[in-house]
């Protein structure tokens, strides 16, 4: 079994949505489950305790983890090193650096650069097949370009795009668009590198 260690809902849609089409065979509620937080903060402030407990029991159940958060304002490598040391400090769990086998008690951490929204604009396929209004090719213009490089907030980018086209005139329903979006993604075709290497980790530990 996979624990998927998020920090807020709209991710667990995506994930869930997205989860049979990263792995055909993955079952929810028999190869993976979620674990949610209430936002970033309240994950990195409860993890340690979190994985202190989960050390205890993981390896011989044979549960393994991947903890998924978003990058926001921190520096990429900094938030993944400072999650990496929390789980090597955790007794009974093993961070999995490469892709070979894992069993139970291993970990992986995926951080999304710099929130998962840059993973459905790295897929503008999907946006367009959920919101048909949206131009054509806005992908090949250089704010959409890179989505993992996006400046100023990719959530509130994504949102003034989809106002510009008349969608969420009242602001942008962040569950609402993980349902929409996430089962017409295709992970093969993303731009996004930071959403590959969520994939890359989920096929590893499933």
């Amino acid at each position: 079994m996979l624990e998927i260690i998020l920090e807020e809902p709209s991710a667990e849609i995506l994930i869930q949505k997205l989860a049979p089409k990263i792995a055909p065979d993955a079952q929810a509620g028999s190869d993976f489950a979620t674990r949610v937080f209430q936002g970033k903060d309240d994950l990195l402030r409860k993890l340690p305790q979190r994985l202190a407990g989960y050390g205890s029991w993981a390896a011989a159940s044979d549960i393994r983890f991947l903890i998924l958060v978003d990058r926001d304002d921190d520096d990429c490598s900094s938030l993944k090193s400072r999650l990496v040391e929390l789980v090597k400090e955790a007794r009974g769990l093993e961070y999995l650096a490469g892709r070979g086998s894992a069993s139970g008690g291993h970990v992986k951490v995926a951080v999304a650069c710099e929130e998962i929204e840059a993973w459905m604009i790295g897929d503008p396929d999907a946006l367009r097949a959920a919101y048909p209004k949206l131009p054509k090719a806005f992908e090949k213009r250089s704010a959409y370009r890179d989505p993992d490089t996006i400046k100023g907030g990719t959530w509130e980018r994504l949102e003034r795009l989809l106002q510009d086209h008349g969608y969420f005139p009242g602001g942008l329903r962040k569950m609402e668009l993980a349902r929409a979006v996430g089962p017409l993604m295709n992970p093969g075709a993303n731009k996004s590198p930071s959403f590959d290497h969520f994939c890359q980790a989920f096929r590893t530990l499933i």
